[in-house]
């Protein structure tokens, strides 16, 4: 049997598992993406996540210290530094499920997670999945 290679489109996707490094773009440092129950799939014996593994501080823990003056403990502590930035502990608000799952996929009745899914932070940080964690 003859095999031949085919040059990709660069925009392979592929699902993202459990331990996921996430980054914010307002915070300075990367995340793990954390799922507390599973939902009964596994890829390389990791639990697959979801578009509803989203909850701040359950599934997203928080991203080192904020940049984002739309963060008001950011904005606080900037103003009482004489308007020079002060970045403050990252406390993501995190209210919707992530954005461009597999939605011909479930995973426990919800659209499979990508690794080009991306949510959004209230405080105007955009999350996206740096390594989908396989």
């Amino acid at each position: 049997m003859k095999m031949e290679v085919i040059n990709g489109s660069g925009s392979e996707q592929s699902y993202v598992v459990k331990g996921a490094t996430l980054k914010c773009s307002q915070g300075d440092k990367e995340s793990k993406l954390n799922i507390p129950k599973d939902h009964g799939v596994y890829l390389k014996n990791k639990p697959q996540a979801n578009i509803m593994d989203f909850k701040p501080n359950l599934n997203i823990k928080p991203f080192g210290k904020c940049r984002s003056m739309a963060n008001p403990t950011v904005a606080a502590a900037t103003a009482a530094n004489k308007g020079r930035l002060k970045k403050m502990p990252c406390v993501p608000v995190i209210t919707m499920p992530w954005i461009n799952g597999k939605n011909d996929v479930n995973i426990d009745n919800a659209p499979a997670l990508l690794n080009k899914s991306t949510n959004m932070c209230m405080w105007c940080g955009k999350i996206s999945i740096k390594d989908d964690g396989q």
